[in-house]
């Protein structure tokens, strides 16, 4: 049988389009009644487990608000929910194969990322400072020169404190930990000086230790830190879905109200109260929603 060069362009054009279609999520989702959500053991109050091990926080609030939309736009009853736990190294390449659909954590937007995945708008504002005992006496970066310190591997902020490091010769020695609770443990047993995070996360850190009083974080910021939901790159009808579901909740007032249950409300398991007011920075945002990676956008 003879073949058309028409045809045989054609039945190749489906054949390589076939692939593309097939690995948008929300035909994933469609086809297997399931959504993966990355989640983190220990980034208080965005992603972490409760004490009976269910990762909870607002940013799986978020999601599980994302997962009824998604459900809604495929018309569909159910999906099943699974939670995948990720950390600063392995969140990137689980999203971009497909292990997980949206990373549900502490994700700073940044344009380095944006060549691997995407973000959605902007629902958190941070800034790198660090955490150290009281009783060390450490105040500022001048007072950490020639000293120990940790950051948790995969963050933007340990890539910042490498460069803060290079650029002004401090002479410290930085070490990656596997995540937030490590890198606070090798501070608590003398180990590291000082341990660069975001702020809100120390915050939650420090609230939810043995003893909060014996902790200081840093009165200077470093960077600017804009947290959204992590998505996967180049596929814009989920994104679509995804982004819609935010906006729409910072325009009916539900972020808001979320932010209030996790920020300025006692919160499990300890019911500790972080008592973090939204910056002026976040209310910005709310009121003009971004996806933009660029912290001169957020001052």
């Amino acid at each position: 049988m003879k073949i058309s060069t028409l045809t045989l362009f054609t039945a190749l054009a489906v054949a390589v389009a076939a692939p593309v279609h097939a690995d948008g999520r929300l035909e994933k989702i469609k086809s297997s009644g399931e959504i993966a959500l990355g989640h983190r053991d220990s980034s208080i109050p965005f992603s972490y487990l409760d004490d009976k091990q269910q990762p909870i926080g607002y940013s799986m609030d978020i999601c599980h608000k994302i997962v009824d939309a998604v459900k809604e736009k495929l018309g569909m009853d159910k999906i099943n929910v699974k939670v995948v736990p990720v950390t600063s190294s392995t969140r990137i390449p689980l999203l971009a194969n497909g292990t997980v659909d949206l990373n549900c954590g502490s994700s700073t937007n940044t344009v380095e990322r944006q060549a691997q995945v995407t973000f959605a708008p902007t629902t958190f504002v941070t800034a790198t400072r660090f955490v150290a005992k009281k009783s060390s006496n450490i105040n500022n970066l001048d007072d950490l020169k020639g000293k120990t310190v940790v950051s948790t591997a995969g963050t933007s902020n340990i890539r910042w404190a490498t460069g803060a490091n290079d650029q002004q010769k401090l002479g410290m020695s930085i070490i990656p930990a596997k995540d937030h609770a490590e890198a606070m443990l090798t501070v608590n047993s003398g180990r590291a000086a000082a341990f660069f995070m975001d702020d809100i996360l120390l915050a939650g850190l420090v609230a939810t230790s043995r003893d909060p009083g014996e902790w200081v974080i840093s009165k200077d910021a470093y960077t600017v830190e804009p947290y959204a939901i992590m998505e996967p790159k180049n596929d814009p009808e989920f994104k679509k879905v995804v982004d819609d579901t935010i906006i729409g909740m910072m325009k009916d007032g539900s972020l808001a109200e979320l932010y209030k249950k996790w920020f300025e409300s006692p919160i499990p398991p300890k019911n500790v109260n972080l008592n973090w007011p939204m910056s002026e920075q976040l209310k910005k945002v709310v009121a003009n929603p971004t996806d933009s990676p660029d912290p001169a956008d957020y001052q």
